[in-house]
């Protein structure tokens, strides 16, 4: 194997890796069931089944790449269904955003694997952001609009809220 061959594998793989680390650490602490072994396995499996149609030094095929890819997504959705568990009681269900990290966890590896670095990390900021601000702004949105709060309990807007009482 020729060395810049080697140097490229692992700039793929680092990448994949670090990635999945990245969302794995933060599931990992907001608690959920899939954090860090599972996203950095899942990045790392896209992005070993890419690297196997598009090694680098390589033009790889795009009509395989295709079918790897569709393939990855459409199973690493059984590994997302796995983390997303409905509570009999008050019909919640919890780790839909885990099951969503996962998945584009699975993108991403197989971005890295196909080695569009910078498509990657954009996506990975994305991701970030949405991971980081979206719980805050949903609960502020349910504390505005009188959605369920975390407790699962409903929070009824008041009937004529800023409007006369006295003529209804």
């Amino acid at each position: 194997m020729d060395s810049l061959v080697f140097v490229e594998l692992c700039e793929r793989l680092g990448m994949a890796l670090a990635i999945g680390a990245v969302i794995g650490i933060e599931r990992h602490l907001h608690d959920q069931p899939a954090g860090l072994r599972t996203h950095v396995l899942v990045v790392l499996a896209a992005a070993l089944s890419v690297l196997v149609v598009a090694p680098p030094g390589t033009a790889g095929v795009l009509d395989a790449q295709s079918r790897v890819i569709q393939g990855l997504m459409t199973g690493v959705g059984f590994i997302g269904a796995g983390v997303i568990l409905h509570a009999p009681k008050g019909h919640k269900i919890h780790g839909l955003t885990t099951a969503a990290a996962i998945w584009i966890t699975a993108a991403f590896g197989a971005l890295c694997g196909a080695g569009r670095f910078t498509i990657a990390l954009l996506g990975l900021f994305a991701v970030i952001l949405a991971l980081s601000l979206g719980g805050p702004i949903e609960r502020g949105l349910r504390r505005r609009f009188g959605r369920k709060n975390e407790s699962g309990s409903e929070k009824e807007p008041q009937p004529g809220a800023g409007k006369d009482q006295s003529a209804r």
